[in-house]
This record gives C-alpha cells, structure tokens and sequence, in this order.
C-alpha cells in the first residue's frame, strides 16, 4: 500500500488592509479558494480590487476576469479614487479580462477554454472572477433549474488546482444561510453586509469560513473611504497569548501577605475599596 504524499502547507498572504488580517487570523492561504460575498453596492468590488493592488508586488502577478457587460475601463474609473489604486501597474503586474462575449454564447467549454488561456499567457499568482454568478448566469440563460452548476464548479475546481494561484470569486449572494455548491468548495467565504439600522447604517464583515485558520467570529464593522475599506477589527491582547503567571507577589505589608495567603496572586485584579 502506497503511503499518500500530504501537500505542502502554504504560505499565509498578508493583506495590509487595516484590521483584516487580524479578522482572518493573518491573511490568505496561498493557492487557496476564496468567496467574497455579500448583496450588491456592499463593497465586494472595492475589496476585491483592494485585496489585488495590495497583494500583487514583483513576482506575483494579478489576472481580474470580468462576466459584466461594461468594459474593465470603465470599472477601473471609479476604482481610481482610492489611495490604494497603482495605474502604474497595470499590463504589467495585473490584467485585465473581460468575459462577457464568451459568457453570451452559453458554451461553457469555451468559457472554460478562455480562462484557461489566459491563465497560462500571464501565469499570475492571484485570479479574481467577477462575478462568478453573473458569469454562470450567463453560460446558462435560459436554462431552468441551476443543476449545471456543482459540473460547472467542479471543471473550474480542477482548472484552478493546476493553477496553483490563490483565487477570489465575486458574487453576489442576499443570504450567507442559503445552501450553495460554491460554500462547500471554497476553502474561504468572507460576507459583507450593508445594514440599514441607525441613522446612517454600517457596513459589516463576517467571516463565515476559513480552513485551517483561526478567525475572529461575528460581525465587525467597516468603512469605505478615500483609503478603501478598513475594517474595525476588536483589540486581542497581546498577552492572553502568553503563559500564565503563577506564584503571589509579596506586598511588603508585615501582617498583609500572611492574611492573603502568601500574597497577591500574579496575573489577577486587585481591588482596594473603602470610604
């Protein structure tokens, strides 16, 4: 009997946006799967194009594949106006594919075929597909039924295990409880919330899956600016990650330590109250 090989374990990807990496507990996983998901107008386009500028540096390179019907320049346009925007590395580290023709003939090797190619004229080191609904919804219109789409995931999964590339998916999703093929391949899900409550709403990041990482749970707030989106991840004490101490801690009080037991225990709270 042939002993299996395991994979070796992959790299973490730092982000550098403001509090994300400590919500995913470090970054990304290289080669790994991720959803960006979430209602439309709730950010998923403005990270995604975030997450590429600030990863993408010499020797990893970027390949954004479109499914919608306006030209990537136009896109681009309104992602010029955060700080995070590099035209200078445009056709150089990041390109640009636009899918929307192909996603019109409903011919799903073709599309596949597309990709594919793309994938190996410019080798890149991450891919991001958005959105990936709008491009399934495209190869399938007219067809009833979404039975095409655990075959369509399974040919890209295999596509993107040759790829070797970390991979962001864009779609847009009004539900993060709904059943999904897309949730039980993807090795990460981040959702993002547009809350109406209060008087000027609030966006909110959840971290609904990441393999192999440990995650702050629950909702946390962020904002989208002129610097692109921050997220306000909660302060982690650098110290609950350390050994406990142990021992008490002598007062110097004659009489004091004894009635404590030695002393105060070290690494505890000590209140002293009176009038």
């Amino acid at each position: 009997m042939e002993r299996e090989t395991l994979a070796p374990r992959r790299h973490l990807l730092p982000t550098g946006i403001t509090g994300l990496d400590t919500i995913l507990g470090g970054g990304f996983r290289e080669a790994s799967l991720n959803l960006i998901a979430g209602r439309p107008g709730t950010g998923k386009t403005t990270l995604a194009h975030q997450l590429m500028f600030a990863l993408t540096r010499p020797g990893r390179t970027a390949l954004y594949l479109t499914a919608l019907g306006e030209p990537p320049a136009k896109m681009l346009r309104h992602q010029e106006q955060y700080a995070f925007f590099r035209p200078e590395e445009l056709h150089r580290s990041i390109h640009f594919l636009n899918l929307a023709a192909v996603g019109g003939s409903n011919d799903t090797e073709l599309m596949l075929q597309k990709i594919q190619e793309a994938v190996e004229e410019h080798k890149p080191s991450l891919v991001f597909i958005d959105s990936f609904r709008s491009l399934f919804a495209a190869l399938h219109r007219g067809q009833t039924g979404v039975t095409g789409l655990p075959a369509f995931l399974h040919q890209m999964a295999l596509l993107m295990r040759g790829w070797q590339a970390t991979t962001f998916l864009v779609a847009e999703y009004l539900d993060p409880d709904r059943e999904d093929p897309l949730f039980t391949v993807a090795d990460g899900i981040l959702w993002l919330h547009n809350q109406a409550e209060g008087n000027d709403g609030s966006r909110k990041l959840e971290v609904v899956k990441l393999r192999g990482q440990e995650t702050l749970p629950g909702l946390h707030t962020f904002r989208i600016s002129h610097e692109g989106l921050r997220v306000f991840a909660p302060w982690v004490n650098p110290l609950a990650t350390r050994i406990a101490p142990v021992g008490r801690a002598d007062t110097g009080i004659r009489g004091l330590d004894g009635m404590l037991g030695g002393g105060i225990r070290r690494g505890t709270s000590f209140l002293v109250a009176g009038p």
